[in-house]
């Protein structure tokens, strides 16, 4: 088994703020100063990606965060050439730590002559020498069979559920959790379970990729107060289609909580005009500046949960027990006063 004192972070460019913060936590509990492994992680003018590390990782058990979020590619790839580097000088484990797994919706083949991208990206890992993965909400739960390595798929359910705990305390009674689509039944059913509250669908019907042509209500929303829980926030033209239907269905208000905010094509701006009273996303992704100028969007830290994470892997503890309403109570016992 590892001693702790033997675990090492390393961050690629996609999201330094989260690794930065996960450094803190970690050396918070460990009482000990816990930095970021020091190293070069650049482009040359062709955009080709260099790393170069300049501290002794011989023997280390060492943890590569970075999401592959925009650009997916490129991030992709610090992951991939962080990993060859570190293997070629005798780390002895590397964990890749994905917050948000990129290329996840494309899991499956949609129709004839497409691919698997999820597949092929998950064999790229393994090919590079990362001997486990530590992600998030993964799109879709078969995508950890398209590894042959270990992987840790945390849940951001429970941080929901402790959110919404915290604040619609006054009125529990009130509240319905609900999927924005029917392939999400499952995530939702999860958290109004945590919660004990009940659930609604809303079935959509797309015409052309990215554009929902038709949206129907199961189940009644009428004069509650609407949670709707996804993975991935992309264009919000889902999310904000979905708020408008369940106001017209009677609901009293909606808010959303999304794991990943990809938010593109200027999703901000089409979210402060909607009709959602506000919407939780967690720092998976890195947030710009224009996801923290909005006023009705809110960043869920990510870094107390992945600090645990890390640190029972490296210890050989199990990560699932984090999973447990009282655990993560715990964990975040500095930011919320109430648990379930």
């Amino acid at each position: 088994m590892k001693s702790r004192f033997e675990m090492k972070l390393i961050s690629g460019n996609a999201n330094r703020a989260l690794a930065t913060e996960i450094a803190q936590h970690m050396s918070d509990h460990l009482t000990e100063d816990i930095s970021l492994v020091d190293a070069r992680v650049e482009r040359f003018n062709d955009q080709e990606v260099y790393v170069e590390v300049y501290e002794n990782v011989r023997g280390e058990d060492m943890f590569i965060i970075q999401p592959t979020s925009k650009p997916a590619n490129d991030h992709l790839m610090e992951i991939l050439i962080i990993a060859d580097a570190l293997r070629r000088s005798s780390a002895s484990r590397i964990t890749a730590v994905i917050p948000y797994f990129g290329y996840a919706r494309q899991d499956r083949r949609t129709r004839a002559r497409t691919p698997v991208s999820a597949k092929l990206v998950a064999n790229l890992i393994a090919r590079a020498g990362i001997s486990r993965v530590l992600t998030m909400d993964l799109h879709s739960a078969q995508i950890q069979g398209f590894f042959d390595i270990p992987v840790d798929n945390l849940y951001a359910s429970p941080l929901f559920a402790l959110d919404v705990c915290n604040r619609f305390h006054s009125y529990p009674e009130d509240l319905t959790v609900v999927s924005p689509d029917v392939g999400g039944v499952e995530r939702a059913r999860e958290l109004a379970k945590r919660l004990k509250v009940g659930l609604a669908v809303v079935d959509k019907r797309r015409a052309v990729a990215g554009e929902v042509a038709e949206m129907t209500v199961i189940g009644d929303v009428n004069d509650r107060i609407c949670i709707i829980v996804d993975d991935i926030c992309d264009t919000a033209g889902t999310l904000c289609k979905a708020a408008e239907i369940l106001l017209q269905r009677g609901a009293r208000e909606v808010h959303g909580y999304i794991t990943h905010g990809v938010l593109s094509n200027d999703a901000e701006s089409l979210i402060d005009k909607s009709k959602l009273k506000s919407l939780a996303i967690t720092d998976s992704i890195e947030p710009t500046e224009a996801t923290l100028a909005t006023e009705k969007i809110r960043i869920l830290p990510t870094a107390p949960l992945f600090t645990r994470a890390i640190r029972n892997i490296s210890q050989g503890a199990s990560v699932s027990s984090l999973f447990d309403a009282r655990t993560l109570g715990q964990i975040y016992s500095g930011l919320y006063t109430r648990t379930l």
